[in-house]
């Protein structure tokens, strides 16, 4: 067994220097490589378990190998699958932590798909917490009433005199400027946005008042990433 822990403890150290360090190798990214590291200091550990199983008997090695012939099919598998893993995991942080949000180091926005489709987004408007719905097809950022009184609005004295769509059908909503709406590090101002009758709307949109003022903004698999104008 000692001969089979020094590779295995080998490949582990070079799989932490890897994601220490942020080092690709050759055409795979820090955290594939990383992976495969990881399963093949596993490997070399089964291996141990094998061997030491025939030295006790015959039965402790055919079950050494039969444990370790399955661990290394669900490892494989798993690295195979690692993009419909990822998915499903991406979906069921999306639910059970909704709105919740991650900056790289890079300074993107990430934000995981929910298992309706949808992103949903905890964003700072004026200061205070607000959580809204990414929607490209929404031309403006639009604010339920009761969120509106949250961050500083008085509906009952708004004008609302702009016709628009929703899932109920048109409805009028009122003309405002938001003076701060932060997504992150990502911070603008001065944003045009509407504000819908009380009981209209169901959640917030996050329109296209705020997505154009980014640097840009994409759907990569489950994941929405937001860039500020400011990242590189």
């Amino acid at each position: 067994m000692p001969a089979f822990r020094l590779p295995a403890g080998l490949l582990l150290v070079a799989a932490a220097f890897i994601l220490l360090f942020d080092q690709s190798v050759g055409n795979l990214a820090p955290d594939e490589s990383a992976i495969l590291l990881g399963i093949g200091a596993i490997m070399f550990f089964m291996g141990g378990r094998i061997v030491d199983g025939f030295r006790r008997s015959g039965i402790a090695g055919l079950h050494a190998i039969l444990l370790g012939g399955l661990t290394c099919a669900i490892l494989v598998w798993g690295y195979a699958s690692r993009s419909e893993v990822e998915g499903v995991l991406d979906r069921m942080i999306g639910d059970v932590a909704p709105g919740r949000i991650v900056t790289t180091p890079g300074g993107d926005v990430v934000a995981a798909k929910r298992l309706d489709g949808s992103f949903s987004v905890n964003t700072q408007v004026n200061g205070q917490a607000i959580r809204f719905t990414f929607d490209t097809g929404a031309s403006t950022v639009v604010l339920r009433a009761e969120d509106a009184v949250r961050v500083g609005l008085k509906p009952e004295t708004l004008s609302y005199t702009v016709p628009v769509s929703t899932a109920n059908g048109m409805t009028l909503a009122a003309m405002v400027f938001l003076d701060t709406v932060a997504i992150g590090p990502i911070s603008e101002r001065r944003i045009p946005a509407l504000v819908a009758r009380p009981g209209v709307l169901h959640a917030n949109l996050l329109g296209m008042t705020f997505l154009e003022r980014l640097s840009s903004y994409e759907v990569r698999g489950n994941r929405l990433i937001l860039r500020g104008k400011t990242q590189s």
